[in-house]
């Protein structure tokens, strides 16, 4: 039998394991059905020492999920090049790597778990779609955006997590159809409100602009005509 040598590590070094350990737990079972002793014997160490580092679960819990919606944010970011249509589906596309490599957590955050309800896990799930909701309007190149747009881009992302979490639930609808479905939803949610506000109007105009043949709005409308014919 092989004993492994345990290397000591710092505090911040031991915090940001145990952080990792615990992500890793919760990308396979929902966090509520993850112990402590479980996280402890992963990280290769004690129960009372996790206590060293975190003072209680949730502790934990909350700065897992402070990585992890980071990590989710950063999911938005996407460079300011080529139509938007394709940026968007960039976007969902990796928005969807992170629902699937963090599936039971996801659900776990969005549909109530061991953290959720506290102000600090309340804060990051707010960070995180106001996150989504700043890059989604500087893709559209407004910053001081009309309250119709801003129903539009809110609404569309609070459309893309049920999505996920109904996605998660079974996964009956092919992950790629999604994606590109959630971009069509922006365009045809944008279109709508187009209809009822001229700023909108100009707005939707300045979307389609330098879409494709091939983009996924020009697909959506494609779409449209062969079910008016």
């Amino acid at each position: 039998m092989t004993i492994g040598v345990r290397r000591r590590m710092g505090v911040e070094e031991r915090r940001q394991q145990l952080i990792g350990v615990a992500l890793e737990l919760f990308s396979r079972r929902s966090p509520d059905e993850v112990s402590i002793d479980e996280i402890a014997s992963a990280a290769g160490i004690s129960r009372p020492l996790v206590y060293h580092y975190f003072p209680g679960k949730l502790s934990l819990y909350e700065a897992a999920l402070k990585r992890a919606s980071d990590d989710l944010a950063s999911r938005f970011a996407e460079p300011h090049e080529g139509p938007l249509g394709a940026r968007l589906l960039r976007v969902m596309r990796r928005y969807f790597d992170f629902v699937d490599e963090h599936g039971p957590g996801f659900s776990a955050l969005m549909r109530g778990g061991p953290a959720v309800g506290s102000s600090t896990t309340n804060a990051l799930i707010d960070s995180v779609r106001q996150a989504a909701y700043e890059q989604i309007l500087s893709h559209l190149g407004v910053q001081d955006p009309p309250a119709r747009l801003e129903l539009v881009v809110r609404s569309w992302i609070s459309l893309a997590e049920s999505t996920a979490l109904i996605w998660l639930d079974g996964r009956r609808i092919p992950r790629a159809e999604l994606e590109v479905q959630l971009v069509h939803d922006f365009a045809a949610l944008a279109a709508v409100s187009a209809a009822y506000d001229e700023e909108m109007t100009a707005l939707l105009r300045h979307m389609v602009r330098d879409e494709p043949s091939d983009g996924p709005f020009s697909d959506l409308v494609a779409r449209l005509i062969s079910l008016a014919s």
